[in-house]
C-alpha cells in the first residue's frame, strides 16, 4: 500500500533570497497558510531577490543533487511538485530526472516557466535555457507562463496589445507540448486598458477560462510566485480550475492593492504579512468567465 501523506506534501524548487517577498520565500508561506507542508529544494541562496543592486548569490546546482540523493533514501512521497527559479541548463536536467523519479498518478506538477518578463529575456536566460525549459514543461500538469515567456516557448515575436483570440491559440498550443492545463498571466487587455487578465485552457476538456482585475500602476516582484503558489494550493485543497484561478487572482490583486501607496521599496515585493490569513476565508465570490 503506497503511504498517504497525512498533509498534503510539495516540493518547491526555487531560489531563497534574504531579502524580498519573491520565490520560496513567498511560496513557503502561502502554501503553508493553506495548510500544504513545504519541502524547499532551493536551485540558488541569494542576499537579495535580483531586483536588488549588488545581491550576491550562491549557486546551489551540486546541493540540490545532495538533497535530492538523501530524501530518495527517506523514501519520500510528494503530492506535489512545483518548480520556478532554475539557475541554469544542468539544474533543468535535475528537476526532469527528479519529476520522472517521484512522478505518480495522483500527483500535480506545476511548473512556472521563470525565463523573463516586459518582452524580454532575463539577463541569466541563454538559448540553452529557453530551450531546456521546453522540455521541462513537456513534463507538467499545469505550467503558469507570462506573455513574455509564452512568447519564448513558443518562439513568436512579443507584443503588448494581443487579441484574446492569439492568446488563446497560445495557450492551446502550449498544451500542445505536454501540460494538461496552461495559464498564461499578465495579459493587457486591449478592450480595457484599466485591466489585466489570466486565462487558462484545460486539454482535457477543451475549455478556456478568465478572470479580470483592475490594472495598478506598480510592477512588484514576486507577483507570480504568489499567483503560482495560490494556484498550486487551491487544487490541492480540490478546488476547481475556476475556484483556484478566481482566488490566485483575487489574493494576488489584494496583496498589490494594501502595498501601493505607501512610501516603499517596490523592490522588497508586496506586503503579503498584511492578507495572508485572508487565503483561510472561504471563496465567497467568483468572477471566472468561460471564453
Amino acid at each position: 500500500m503506497l503511504y498517504k501523506n497525512p498533509v498534503p506534501r510539495v516540493v518547491a524548487i526555487n531560489d531563497l533570497s534574504g531579502l524580498g517577498r519573491v520565490a520560496l520565500m513567498v511560496a513557503i508561506p502561502i502554501l503553508s497558510t493553506m495548510g500544504i507542508q513545504v519541502n524547499p529544494l532551493p536551485s540558488a541562496l541569494l542576499s537579495a531577490s535580483t531586483n536588488f543592486k549588488r545581491f550576491k548569490m550562491l549557486d546551489l546546482t551540486d546541493q540540490m543533487v545532495a538533497f535530492i540523493q538523501h530524501w530518495k533514501q527517506e523514501n519520500l512521497v510528494f503530492d506535489s511538485i512545483y518548480t520556478g527559479f532554475l539557475g541554469n541548463e544542468r539544474q533543468i536536467e535535475i528537476v526532469i530526472d527528479f519529476i520522472n523519479h517521484y512522478r505518480s498518478d495522483d500527483q500535480l506538477v506545476v511548473i512556472d516557466p521563470v525565463l523573463g518578463d516586459g518582452g524580454k529575456a532575463y539577463s541569466t536566460m541563454t538559448k540553452g535555457m529557453i530551450e531546456g525549459m521546453k522540455e521541462l514543461i513537456s513534463h507538467a500538469d499545469l505550467i503558469t507562463p507570462n506573455v513574455t515567456e509564452t512568447c519564448l516557448l513558443l518562439d513568436e515575436e512579443y507584443k503588448t496589445n494581443f487579441t484574446l483570440e492569439i492568446i488563446k491559440d497560445f495557450a492551446f498550443r502550449l498544451s500542445e507540448k505536454g501540460p494538461d492545463t496552461v495559464i498564461i498571466t499578465g495579459i493587457n487587455n486591449i478592450d480595457r486598458s484599466d485591466t489585466t487578465s489570466v486565462i487558462a485552457y484545460t486539454k482535457k476538456d477543451k475549455h478556456f477560462w478568465k478572470v479580470s482585475c483592475a490594472y495598478i500602476p506598480e510592477d512588484y516582484p514576486g507577483t507570480g510566485d504568489i499567483f503560482t503558489s495560490v494556484i498550486t494550493g487551491s487544487l490541492l485543497q480540490g478546488d476547481t480550475l475556476p475556484i483556484a484561478l478566481d482566488r490566485a487572482v483575487n489574493f494576488t490583486s489584494m496583496a498589490v492593492r494594501t502595498t501601493y501607496g505607501r512610501d516603499y521599496d517596490v523592490n522588497e515585493g508586496v506586503m503579503l504579512e498584511k492578507v495572508l490569513d485572508t487565503l483561510k476565508a472561504p471563496v465567497t465570490v467568483s468572477a471566472y468567465e468561460i471564453i
